[in-house]
C-alpha cells in the first residue's frame, strides 16, 4: 500500500533514469601542427583504412574545437564523434585554453583516449625529468625493451628488443627523452637509466579521469622503430576496436625461371647484349649465369628449412630453346618439375620477349620505332596473347599448377615506359582479356599505384637491389660500385648525377667482402621496411640471384631472422601470392574511395560494433579475440586472428543493411580502462 501510494504521489518524470549508453563513432581525431611525429600516425590510420578527421593547427578558417565539434545527440543517444584523439603533445601550442577544456571534459565524459605523439620527460606525462636518473640524447642503435605491460596490452604482437635504426653514423637519426615513470604511469616501452633500474620511452599515464599515450621521442612516418610501434598505437588509441586492418606481408618472385641471365662484364662495365655495351669482349667469352639442378635442390631445401614460399615466374619457351641447344637435355627443368608442388608459379611469357612498342636498338637509348606516317608501331594483340598462351598451355600439359588470372611480362613490358613509350601498348588490354588475365605485374620503382589495363588490375612489385645479371658477390660488388662511387673513385658518376635518388658510397666497397657486409644487411633492411608497412607489394629477382654463389639467401635469411626476432608467433609474416596482393589494393581503393565520399558509417554502443558501408565495397574491421559476426539466424567467429585481435575485409550477410558485431563482454569497458 505504501508503494502504491508513492507510487501516485511521485511524478512519472521525476524518477532518476539509467543513462543512456552513448554511440562511440569509430573516427579518430588528429590535431595537427605539421609535425612528423603526427604525420606519422596520421599515415598509419590511412595506410591501414582508420577513418580519421584532421584539424589543422595555424590554418586560417580551421574548425574550433567546442563540445559539439565533439559530442552531440543522435535518436535521443548521445554521441561522441571521436573514438581517440591524437595531439603533437600534451598541450600543443595553438590551441586555446578553452579548446583544451572542450577536449579535457570530452575525454572524461566519454572515456576517449589521447595520444601525445612526441613530447618531453617531465612530471606533467607521468615521468621524473630526465636529470633525476633519465636519459636524454640521440637514440641511433640503442635498443630498447617493450615490458610485460607492453607485451600483456597494446604491444603484444612484439617478442624481441626494438633497436633505433643507424643507418648513417654520421648523421643524428632519432632523440628521445627517457624518464623513470611516477605514480599513475605505466610503461610500454624502455631502456636502461643510467643511474640504475629503467627509464620510459612510451607509456601510458592516467590521472583526473583520463588517459594519454606518452611518446618521448621523436619519429617520422619511414623510420622502422615507429613502423613496428604504429600498430599498437594505434590499437591503444582505439582500444583494439577499429575500421581498417593491416598485415606484414612478404612475397618473393623470381623472374626469368627456365630462361638464361645475361652476366655482368666487371672489365667494361656493362651487360654483353644491351645496346650500350658495344666492343671489346664478345657475348660469348661473358657466359650467361642460369640455375642448375643442384640450385634447384637446394632451392626447394631452402624453402622447407625456412619455412617461406617462393614463386617461380617461368618461361617456359626460352628452356625449351635453352635445352635444344644443349643436346636436348636439362637437369634443371626436371628438378623444377619434380619439385612443382613446393612453389607457386607465375606466367611471364614464353619465351621473354619485349611486349610494348617495336624497339628500334639502332640508337642508345632505344626508341619506338614507327611507321611510315609516323605512328607507334606495337607488339601485336595476336603476339601478347600467344605468348600468355602457350606458357600456360605447356604448364598444364607439365602438371604445372599456375593461376592463369595472374601475368608477369619480361621487363614488365607492353606497360608503359617512359620516356620511351608514355602509354601502354593499346593492344595489351585485349591480349589480357583474351586469356582471363586479371592481374599484370608492374615496377613499383616506375609505376607505383595501381591502375586499370583494361578489364586488368596491375599489382606493384618491388625490385630489390640483388641485380639479374651476376652469379657471385664479386660481379655484384663490382656493379654495385660502378652504379654507386663517383668518378673520381673509378665508378660511374650516376650517383653524382642523380643525388636526388641516389648517394655515392663515401669509398668502393671491397669486392671480397662488400656484398655480405655492406649489400646484404643494406637490401635487407629496405625489404623488412616494407614488410613492416603494411605494404602487400611483392618483391622480384631472378633466377640467376639462385645461382652460382646464390646470393639472394643471405638478403632472405637476414629478413626472416630479423623480422622473427621482433615479432611474436601470433603476428606471422603473410606471403599472398598476387592475385591476393592485387585484391587487397582493389580492396584498399574502393575502401578509401567510400571513406572520401563520406559513404561509411560506423559506430560502437557498449559491446555493439555497427558497420554501414556502399554496397559491393567490403568494410576492413579490426575487433579483439571472441568478437562474433551477427547473421540472421545466429553468428559465427568473427573475422581471423593476427597480431593478438581478429580482423577481416567484411560485408553484409544476405538480406541485411549493415555488419553488426558483438564484442566479448566487457570489451568496451576494457578498451576505456585501457
Amino acid at each position: 500500500m505504501a508503494a502504491a501510494l508513492l507510487a501516485s504521489t511521485v511524478p512519472a518524470g521525476s524518477a532518476a533514469a539509467a543513462p543512456a549508453v552513448p554511440r562511440i563513432d569509430l573516427t579518430v581525431l588528429v590535431v595537427d601542427d605539421g609535425g612528423g611525429a603526427v604525420g606519422a600516425i596520421a599515415a598509419e590510420l590511412k595506410s591501414t583504412g582508420v577513418p580519421y578527421r584532421t584539424v589543422r593547427l595555424g590554418e586560417q578558417g580551421r574548425p574550433v574545437i567546442t563540445p559539439a565539434f565533439l559530442s552531440d545527440t543522435v535518436d535521443g543517444r548521445p554521441r561522441a564523434k571521436f573514438q581517440g584523439v591524437v595531439l603533437p603533445s600534451e598541450t600543443p601550442g595553438g590551441l586555446s585554453a578553452a579548446e583544451q577544456a572542450a577536449l579535457t571534459a570530452y575525454q572524461k565524459t566519454y572515456a576517449v583516449p589521447q595520444v601525445d605523439a612526441y613530447t618531453w620527460s617531465h612530471p606533467g606525462v607521468g615521468l621524473d625529468y630526465t636529470s633525476d636518473g633519465g636519459f636524454s640524447g640521440v637514440l641511433d642503435g640503442v635498443r630498447t625493451d617493450v615490458t610485460a605491460a607492453g607485451k600483456a596490452g597494446p604491444f603484444g604482437y612484439l617478442d624481441g628488443p626494438v633497436v633505433f635504426e643507424d643507418n648513417a653514423p654520421e648523421v643524428a637519426e632519432s632523440y628521445g627523452y627517457a624518464g623513470r615513470p611516477r605514480e599513475g604511469y605505466t610503461s610500454f616501452l624502455d631502456l636502461p637509466a643510467p643511474g640504475g633500474g629503467r627509464a620510459s620511452l612510451v607509456g601510458e599515464y592516467a590521472k583526473d579521469g583520463r588517459r594519454e599515450l606518452v611518446v618521448t621521442f621523436a619519429y617520422n612516418q619511414h623510420q622502422r622503430q615507429f613502423r613496428v610501434l604504429a600498430r599498437g598505437i594505434v590499437e591503444w588509441l582505439t582500444g583494439g576496436v577499429h575500421l581498417g586492418r593491416s598485415r606484414n606481408y612478404f612475397s618473393v618472385h623470381v623472374d626469368d625461371v627456365f630462361a638464361p641471365d645475361a652476366r655482368w662484364d666487371t672489365v667494361r662495365n656493362c651487360t654483353p647484349g644491351d645496346i650500350d655495351c658495344a666492343g671489346g669482349a664478345g657475348e660469348e667469352e661473358v657466359p650467361e649465369i642460369r640455375m642448375t639442378a643442384e640450385d634447384a635442390r637446394y632451392a626447394a631445401a631452402w624453402q622447407r628449412s625456412s619455412g617461406f614460399t617462393m614463386d617461380m615466374v617461368y618461361n617456359a619457351g626460352s628452356g625449351e630453346e635453352w635445352k635444344e641447344a644443349n643436346g636436348g637435355s636439362d637437369p634443371l627443368t626436371a628438378q623444377l618439375l619434380a619439385d612443382r608442388a613446393q612453389y607457386r608459379w607465375i606466367n611471364h611469357t614464353y619465351t621473354h620477349p619485349f611486349l610494348g612498342c617495336v624497339q628500334d636498338v639502332g640508337v642508345v637509348p632505344w626508341k619506338c620505332a614507327t611507321d611510315a606516317r609516323g605512328a607507334t608501331r606495337y607488339v601485336s594483340r595476336a603476339e601478347i596473347s600467344a605468348q600468355i598462351r602457350d606458357n600456360h598451355t605447356w604448364a598444364a600439359g607439365k602438371g604445372v599448377a599456375v593461376d592463369r588470372t595472374e601475368l608477369v611480362t619480361g621487363e614488365h613490358s607492353g606497360l608503359k615506359v617512359l620516356p620511351q613509350q608514355p602509354a601502354d601498348n593499346p593492344n595489351l588490354a585485349g591480349a589480357l582479356a583474351d586469356n582471363g588475365v586479371r592481374w599484370i605485374a608492374s615496377d613499383n620503382s616506375r609505376d607505383p599505384a595501381q591502375r586499370n589495363v583494361g578489364a586488368a588490375r596491375t599489382v606493384p612489385r618491388h625490385p630489390m637491389n640483388v641485380y639479374y645479371n651476376v652469379g657471385t658477390a664479386a660481379e655484384m660488388t663490382d656493379e654495385y660500385n660502378w652504379i654507386y662511387t663517383s668518378r673520381a673513385d673509378g665508378g660511374s658518376g650516376i650517383c653524382e648525377d642523380n643525388p636526388a635518388t641516389s648517394t655515392c658510397l663515401a669509398d668502393p666497397l671491397d669486392p671480397a667482402t662488400g656484398y655480405g657486409s655492406y649489400i646484404v644487411p643494406q637490401e635487407a633492411r629496405i625489404a623488412l621496411s616494407h614488410v613492416v608497412a603494411n605494404d602487400p607489394r611483392p618483391h622480384y629477382v631472378h633466377q640467376s640471384n639462385l645461382a652460382e654463389e646464390r646470393l639472394l639467401y643471405p638478403v632472405l635469411d637476414k629478413v626472416l631472422a630479423d623480422y622473427r626476432a621482433l615479432y611474436a608467433d601470433n603476428t606471422p609474416i603473410v606471403n599472398p601470392r598476387q592475385s591476393e596482393a592485387g585484391t587487397e589494393f582493389a580492396r584498399r581503393a574502393a575502401w578509401d574511395q567510400a571513406l572520401a565520399e563520406g559513404r561509411v558509417t560506423a559506430y560502437r554502443i557498449g559491446d555493439t560494433v555497427t558497420v554501414k558501408a556502399p554496397s559491393g565495397v567490403a568494410a576492413p574491421v579490426t575487433a579483439p579475440e571472441g568478437t562474433r559476426k551477427r547473421q540472421l539466424l545466429g553468428s559465427t567467429a568473427f573475422g581471423t586472428a593476427y597480431a593478438g585481435n581478429r580482423s577481416d575485409w567484411t560485408s553484409p550477410d544476405l538480406l541485411q543493411s549493415g555488419v553488426t558485431l558483438t564484442l566479448p563482454a566487457g570489451a568496451a569497458r576494457a578498451a576505456a580502462r585501457g
